[in-house]
This record gives C-alpha cells, structure tokens and sequence, in this order.
C-alpha cells in the first residue's frame, strides 16, 4: 500500500517486526543455564540421572520466582564434561546470533558445578571452545562472566572465586552475583567482589529485581552494589524507582542497568514494561538484555520488540537501545570501537529505509 502523504521521520515510525529483527544487538545479561534448549536439558538429564520437575513441554512453565531458580539450578546441573559445555555455549550463542546480536556476555555460575564434582578448569575448556567454535560460524563475539550466587554457602564462593582470580582467562572478563537478594546482601559478597577488582576483573550484580519485594531487594542494594562490591553496571534494578534520591544518585553515577523486558513471572510482565519506561523517563542509563531466553521463550528480537511496543516507544528508542549495548560491553577498547562503528553503519542503513516513502507501509 502506497500513500500520498509525506513519509514520517524516523522518530515517529513504529519499527516493524522486519526492522527489529535486522536491528544490530547486544545481549549484555544472559545466564548459561538459562539458555539451554528444553531438548537439550531433557538430554542431559536422562544421561546423567536427573529427574525432571514436569514434562519437556511444561519444564519452562513456573509457578513462581523460587520455582524458576530451581529448575535454573537444575539446568546448570545437568552440564557435566567439557563437551557437554562447549555444547551448551556454541547453541547459546547460535541463538542469540539469530535473532539479531552482534555479541553477548554470558554469565555461568561455577559454584553449580562443585557439587558434581566439574571442575573450573573443565568448565573453561568446554565454554570457551564452544563460544569460538560460534563465533567462527555466526559472527557474534561472546564474553564470559563467572557469577557468583549468593543463595549458595560462602566456602563455595571463596572457592569459586579463587578459581575465577587464580585461572584467568581472556575470555572471562568479569564477576557477577545472582540468585535470590533475600539470601545474601551485597555486604555479604563485598569482600570477594573486591578481590576480583584487584585481579582486573568487571563486576556486575543483581540488584531490585522486581520478582521479590521491597523488603527482599530494597533500593539501598544499589548504592551497596556500587560502593561496597564496585560494580561497573547493574542486572536489574527496577525497585530503585521507589526510592527517588536514589534514582537521582543512580543517575549521577552513569552506571548502566542492564534490564531485561521478559520475566519469570507471567503477571508481572506488564509492571516490568512500566518500571522499564519510568527508568528511561528517570534518565537512567538503560540496556536491554534476554535473561534467561529458553526458559522465559523469548530472544533479543522478541525482548525489543516487546519493549518497543509496550512502552509506545520507536525508532528513536531502538537506536538509542542498540548503542547503549555497545556503550556498556565489556570488549576492549578496539574491539568495542570496530563495534560501534559496524551498529553505526547498520542503523544509518536501517534509518533510511525508515525514511524511503517506498517503504511507507510496511507489508504484513
């Protein structure tokens, strides 16, 4: 369908499913366990003796938050040897690389895998030969980030973190912390956070996350996060909004969130589009991220174009969104230029084909 009148601007047009999906992305907050396919996990846990919790076509259907950690959990159980890993990372970035990313940072939890006795060593060699096994086939670069979770005892994360400082890799750029808030304040983790910093690791945590209360994750987190650990950004953070001071001490500081538009939690999914719109509305510095994509059934084209449509938001946004990932990465400083340089050259071709009157109309 044609129109005789004049093509809007950029910054008015609803950007469609196509533009979306062509739109170059970064997946900057995306757990390992969370990316398995339900074949795959429903694979390994018969191999290895795992009973699951409900059927492979019900296993990413929760009850609750605590109901989607443990089946979480589960999942970062049943990756047992180094080519079970490497498995697991190449179809993890395969998926990500098909719905529009670039590059991805993926946190694992090394903790997980004590208890089966894998150690850090085998979990490096597995991950990093599947993450360039990946990057060779799809052209997306992939980071590791070794989390902490803080649900978990605390011998197990000083041995963790040993490993983490002790075996450093290339590829694992920085440190995160997971799990349920309730079970560990960021004071609990400053200590090992800081030994990361000193060791040249990134650090980046889970803070207000909308799934548990006020009380479970209150807003005083995020100033603890950045103060006590020094984190470099921020998984999250959407119960900041209900203390203003600390939206505007946030704000000051620069440090990216990086939210996630798909939740656990079916009926919470409206409140997250809302705390999404009022955290960029606040001026927080803001990326959009999967999570945890296989378990919550989604991928980076359909987070954005969830966001972009429950927010009212455009092109404009989209962009906005696209180069923040950049901006927030934790690739060096070359690699993130070249990347900067590549989105820049892709959204000036996408932003003319938003202008073109041919395209005025975009086919269903």
């Amino acid at each position: 369908m044609t129109s005789t009148s004049a093509a809007p601007t950029a910054s008015t047009r609803t950007v469609s499913a196509s533009i979306v999906r062509r739109l170059p992305k970064v997946d900057l907050h995306m757990h390992l366990a969370g990316t398995l396919r339900p074949a795959t996990l429903a694979e390994f846990a018969r191999r290895h003796g795992l009973q699951l919790p409900r059927t492979v076509e019900r296993l990413y259907s929760y009850r609750d938050f605590y109901d989607f950690i443990d089946v979480l959990r589960l999942g970062a159980q049943a990756v047992c040897s180094a080519a079970e890993f490497e498995r697991v990372a190449y179809e993890a970035v395969e998926d990500a690389a098909r719905s529009g990313a670039r590059h991805v940072e993926m946190s694992f939890n090394p903790q997980y895998y004590l208890p089966t006795g894998v150690p850090y060593r085998v979990q490096l060699e597995g991950l990093t030969a599947g993450v360039r096994a990946a990057q060779r086939d799809f052209g997306c670069s992939a980071l590791l980030i070794a989390a902490l979770d803080r649900g978990l005892p605390m011998d197990s994360a000083e041995q963790a973190m040993d490993d983490i400082v002790g075996q450093r890799h290339e590829l694992v750029v920085g440190v995160g912390l997971d799990g349920p808030e309730r079970d560990g304040p960021p004071e609990k983790m400053a200590p090992l956070f800081q030994c990361a910093g000193r060791a040249g690791l990134k650090r980046t945590a889970h803070v207000c996350e909308d799934n548990q209360s006020l009380q479970e994750a209150p807003p005083s987190n995020v100033d603890d996060c950045i103060d006590l650990m020094g984190c470099d950004r921020l998984d999250h953070g959407y119960n900041l909004l209900a203390d203003p001071e600390g939206v505007r001490r946030a704000r000051e500081r620069g440090v990216y969130f990086c939210a996630c538009g798909i939740t656990s939690v079916t009926r919470n999914r409206e409140r997250r589009l809302r705390s999404l719109k009022a955290m960029a509305e606040a001026g927080l510095p803001l990326t959009l991220n999967t999570d945890d994509p296989a378990m919550f059934h989604t991928d980076l084209s359909h987070t954005y174009a969830t966001v972009l449509e429950g927010c009212g938001w455009g092109w404009e946004e989209a962009r906005a969104f696209s180069l923040a990932g950049v901006e927030a990465c934790w690739l060096d400083g070359t690699a993130k230029r070249e990347l900067r340089e590549c989105f820049e050259r892709e959204l000036a071709g996408l932003e003319h084909e938003l202008r073109s009157p041919a395209v005025h109309e975009d086919a269903p």
